[in-house]
């Protein structure tokens, strides 16, 4: 949805105007920082917890809000919120995983855009372990419609052939306790 020069001008506004940080995990009694960073960003009272880990937003950036709209006229949806996450190259990835966490809501997409480097992307049935990869490339959006939480897993595998950095966003929408 986006050019490679705007693909690339968008990835230098994000990474200079938001606050990126390393996951902490406790994994096996220790604390293992992940490589890859993330930021959280969304409405007000959107906090979102994932692998035990309490994220609270911060605000919209004048670039987001541009991305938000765009991603939105096309998903045909409205969000609250956007997990960034910024791989530094193959090395990076994301492990097997539903965004199934209790305050998405569970009848709104999660529309994902890809910044930078192409990486492959995978879907696996969580039943009968099916696998489809596809490669999501510079500038495009994937959207995953419900139900794909519900009967898939994704991950984002790891490569040695990529040395270019990532950005992933992921526009999701969060139940506010007062809806």
């Amino acid at each position: 949805i986006y050019s490679e020069s705007k693909s690339v001008e968008f990835i230098s506004q994000l990474q200079a105007s938001l606050q990126w940080e390393p996951d902490e995990l406790i994994m096996f009694g220790k604390l293992l920082t992940m490589r890859r960073k993330v930021a959280w960003v969304g409405d007000p009272n959107c906090s979102y917890t994932y692998s035990g880990i309490k994220k609270s937003p911060q605000n919209w950036t004048p670039e987001l809000l541009s991305i938000k709209s765009k991603v939105e006229e096309v998903a045909q949806a409205e969000f609250n919120s956007c997990l960034l996450n910024l791989y530094h190259d193959g090395e990076d990835g994301m492990g097997w995983h539903s965004d199934d966490e209790k305050e998405l809501d569970p009848h709104s997409p999660i529309a994902s855009l890809s910044l930078g480097a192409t990486r492959k992307f995978a879907l696996r049935h969580k039943k009968d372990k099916e696998t489809v990869s596809l490669f999501l490339e510079n500038g495009s959006a994937l959207i995953m419609y419900v139900p794909t939480q519900e009967y898939w897993q994704h991950a984002l595998l790891k490569t040695k052939t990529v040395s270019e950095a990532r950005i992933n966003l992921t526009f999701r929408k969060i139940h506010l306790r007062d809806e």
